[in-house]
């Protein structure tokens, strides 16, 4: 069992003042991997008030200087990644090749961009050139809580500390008690790298203990959030009585337009892409929406592709999709499965239990439903599984009414050989995202989205624009 009751504060590690025990529990098995401890109120004022009292100093810290420190990060991170991977591998069940390419590999790609990013961004500047006493200057926010979802736990606790770093915030990171060990390692690498006592604190604890205290903390001048959209409007509630800054990463309800014209790979590219992390991404294409003339075809395809989708311990190497992270989410996603069956959509692949050479262990099968309709529960919420429904339409009009008939608006892609459709429809989709025909977005593309997935963007220059307050100077002088 691994015990790793501390945390990080003030550039030590230290023992809890009032924590709890916490089981940290292995999905692939369902027996408890690791011991930590919930932090109480005082320990999030002790980790709050290192991170005030280290502001002032951290802020006028050159953006050179910030930057060589988070250069520095990535050099540590890198050192670590086979055990970043294997802690995430272990308390959330990601599969350990998929661990340590896309897990642990989205980290070092996020503090890469923000490097480059931060080079290129003029922190301070004049207003235009007919107006020299006019200056622009981006200072920090102040001191930041960044609290961090399970799903994919490195991707983003690098996005936010890479940011707040180098925008010269302060920091108390609270990552999700379900996915701690690898956040831990994470400070040790914050240590290594050399940034000074109180720039970077980290409290283990839950959302309705630290998390609440930290979104209403006087002396937290921001709140940076990924999780559900449901904590979102809590976090919000409960930032508005200090009016500090909140910025929003939350769910999604992806649509994935399949035109006739489609490529040949777009199917199982739609496919496959809902099943990585067991369904667990916000941004995941959820909802398959096909033009009519291929309806059939595709949900042929589609189910022979899930079915093909094997299922395994994270622990083994190999291709194959791990458990979901927990009992809670388990149950959740199995009564969508059942909900789904009794409002009448088609099961083609997959339904309700494990996979049937698994007794233990978090394990869903790779489901994919067809005929469904945008009033159907599996159309409308977000089922954070291997879980796919397959929706036809008729027109691309009907197509962008039911992709944008949603409260959420993060992802949304596009599968057509008409570039000028292409154009239209990344107008036309609400969403912050949207991905055409299998391309990726590059490497400082903002992340986020509109309406109930959230506010501000992480990635690149827009990411650490979103810890930077803008102070406009009238009457500066000629240096």
């Amino acid at each position: 069992m691994i015990e790793k009751r501390q945390f990080y504060i003030n550039g030590a590690w230290v023992d809890p003042i009032d924590g709890t025990d916490h089981q940290v529990i292995d999905p692939s098995t369902e027996d408890a991997c690791a011991v930590i401890s919930l932090g109480g109120q005082a320990d999030t004022d002790a980790a709050v008030a290192a991170a005030r009292a280290a502001l002032p100093g951290w802020m006028a810290t050159p953006p050179a200087e910030r930057i060589a420190l988070v250069e520095k990060l990535l050099e540590v991170y890198k050192t670590r990644a086979e055990d970043l991977a294997q802690a995430m591998s272990l308390e959330m069940g990601a599969p350990i090749d998929m661990a340590l390419s896309s897990q642990a590999g989205a980290g070092s790609w996020h503090l890469e961009g923000f490097i480059e990013a931060a080079k290129a961004f003029q922190f301070d500047h004049p207003l235009n050139d007919h107006t020299p006493e006019d200056r622009i200057i981006h200072e920090a926010v102040g001191v930041a809580a960044l609290i961090t979802p399970w799903n994919w736990p490195m991707n983003q606790v690098t996005l936010k500390v890479g940011a707040a770093a180098v925008a010269g915030c302060t920091m108390v990171l609270k990552p999700s008690e379900e996915s701690p060990l690898n956040a831990l390692i994470f400070a040790e690498c914050m240590h290594e790298a050399g940034f000074p006592p109180g720039v970077f604190n980290l409290v283990n604890g839950d959302g309705a203990g630290v998390g609440s205290q930290l979104s209403a903390h006087p002396d937290v001048d921001m709140v940076s959030f990924t999780g559900s959209t449901r904590a979102g409007k809590l976090i919000s509630k409960a930032a508005a009585e200090t009016l500090k800054k909140v910025h929003l990463e939350l769910g999604g309800k992806g649509a994935n337009l399949i035109f006739a014209d489609a490529d040949e790979k777009a199917v199982k590219r739609g496919v496959l892409h809902m099943m990585q992390n067991t369904g667990q991404s916000c941004n995941a294409p959820s909802r398959m929406m096909v033009e009519a003339p291929i309806y059939d075809r595709v949900v042929e395809e589609a189910a022979a592709i899930a079915q093909k989708v094997e299922v395994g311990p994270a622990s083994e190497k190999g291709r194959h999709i791990g458990p979901v992270v927990n009992k809670v989410q388990w149950d959740k996603i199995q009564d969508l499965i059942q909900q789904g069956i009794d409002e009448g959509a088609r099961l083609v692949a997959g339904g309700t239990g494990r996979p049937e050479h698994l007794n233990r262990g978090f394990y869903v099968r790779p489901t994919v439903f067809a005929d469904v309709t945008p009033e159907m529960t599996i159309a409308r919420e977000e089922i954070f599984g291997p879980v796919l429904s397959i929706m036809k339409f008729e027109t691309e009009e009907e197509g962008v009414a039911i992709a944008n008939d949603t409260p959420y608006g993060l992802t949304n892609y596009v599968q057509t050989a008409d570039g000028v459709r292409r154009n239209r429809l990344a107008r036309q989709l609400r969403s912050g995202m949207v991905e055409m025909n299998g391309k990726s977005r590059s490497q400082g593309a903002p992340f986020g989205g509109m309406k109930q997935s959230g506010n501000g963007r992480e990635g690149g220059p827009y990411g650490i624009e979103d810890f930077l307050e803008v102070k406009a100077v009238a009457g500066w002088a000629a240096e």
